[in-house]
């Protein structure tokens, strides 16, 4: 039986239903997945290097 993913909604989102966001969700210990919350379907899966680029970029 497949695992269940708990995804997490950014804080950023406001909290609506209605609200698209980026979710995550912790696939192992050390593998993140990232979707969108109107996309749930088309996950990714980065590279910790890949991640800590985009969230660098997100941050500047």
């Amino acid at each position: 039986m497949p695992e269940i993913l708990r995804w997490q909604k950014s804080s950023f989102s406001g909290g609506d239903a209605d609200t698209n966001c980026l979710e995550i969700a912790a696939a192992t210990p050390t593998t993140l997945q990232l979707r969108e919350s109107d996309e749930p379907a088309t996950i990714l899966t980065p590279t910790p290097t890949a991640l800590h680029a985009l969230l660098t970029a997100l941050k500047q």
